[in-house]
């Protein structure tokens, strides 16, 4: 049996702590020795009002279970006050979460400006927030690991979530960069698309559904990733009830068309070769996308 993860001397910022996954991420990271910053607005799921209640419950849960951490009540979208109480009471930051989101479902046809804005705001801003107040310290002291909360709904689309689904996909183009970008200083970043019971699902999903979805679940994968031993960087998993899968894009062989004098009609003519999967290939990296093209110049 492997050696349990310990967190001690690490700390850990969890964003929208207070409640569901974040709360779930929060104790197990408190419990296993991470010094952490329970960061909770304590809005409504469509982003209304504000209570301090549900992060300083996270808070004393951890203490009472023996371990150190404290509440901060920024939103977001002031992420450099959030990592600012982090070092402020703990001299540094080792582990970002990403968990905070809201959701203002309407189907495109209805949306507002302000449905759109919000989402986008908590969601994608609110990560760039937090990730960038905290990415000096973790280069200068060469360790850090951060979590983007990406969603099905981002990866697959979903009806009513276009605002959900952009900014969703968003994190994980952030966090592929922010995982080129940090490698070389031990910072290293990953998303993952839960599956949960929490006040965002409840709405979608039948009760014993989301009785069965406990974010308990989830946690454990996001605990590791956030791990020294873990040198996963730059990817995509799904996760819910106790299962975890890795993506990965997929791409078939497509076909090459005339350089001189390219028309919609080549287009529709080869349309079979540039769908067809049988021989799909899996680029990982900016270069391995661009090779055909680069290929084809240089015919």
């Amino acid at each position: 049996m492997s050696s349990v993860l310990r967190y001690d001397g690490k700390v850990a910022v969890v964003t929208g702590a207070g409640r569901g996954l974040g709360r779930s991420h929060a104790l197990l990271l408190g419990n296993r020795g991470a010094q952490v910053v329970v960061n909770d607005l304590g809005g409504s799921v469509s982003g209304d009002g504000g209570d301090s209640s549900p992060a300083d419950a996270v808070v004393q849960a951890i203490k009472d279970g023996g371990g150190e951490a404290i509440a901060n009540y920024d939103s977001v979208t002031e992420g450099d006050k959030i990592i600012q109480a982090a070092l402020d009471t703990y001299g540094r930051v080792d582990i970002v979460v990403n968990n905070a989101g809201i959701l203002r479902d309407t189907s495109f046809k209805n949306m507002t400006d302000d449905d759109w804005d919000a989402v986008i705001a908590v969601h994608l801003r609110g990560a760039y927030k937090v990730s960038r107040a905290a990415w000096s310290a973790m280069r200068e002291n060469e360790y850090g690991r951060i979590v983007m909360t990406s969603s099905a709904s981002g990866i697959y689309g979903n009806f009513g979530q276009a605002n959900y689904a952009a900014a969703k996909l968003g994190l994980y183009g952030f966090a592929q960069t922010l995982a080129l970008e940090g490698a070389k200083y031990n910072v290293y970043a990953n998303a993952i698309a839960p599956i949960a019971g929490s006040r965002m699902t409840e709405t979608i999903m039948p009760p014993e559904v989301i009785a069965q979805l406990k974010p308990e679940y989830v946690s454990p994968l996001v605990a590791y990733l956030c791990h020294e031993n873990s040198k996963e960087n730059g990817a995509l998993f799904e996760v819910g009830a106790g299962w975890i899968g890795k993506l990965r894009w997929q791409r078939t062989q497509g076909a090459y068309h005339s350089k001189e004098n390219m028309t919609p009609e080549e287009v529709a003519e080869q349309w079979g070769k540039i769908t067809d999967w049988s021989d799909a290939t899996t680029p990982t990296t900016f270069n391995e996308a661009i090779a055909p093209i680069m290929k084809y110049l240089d015919s």
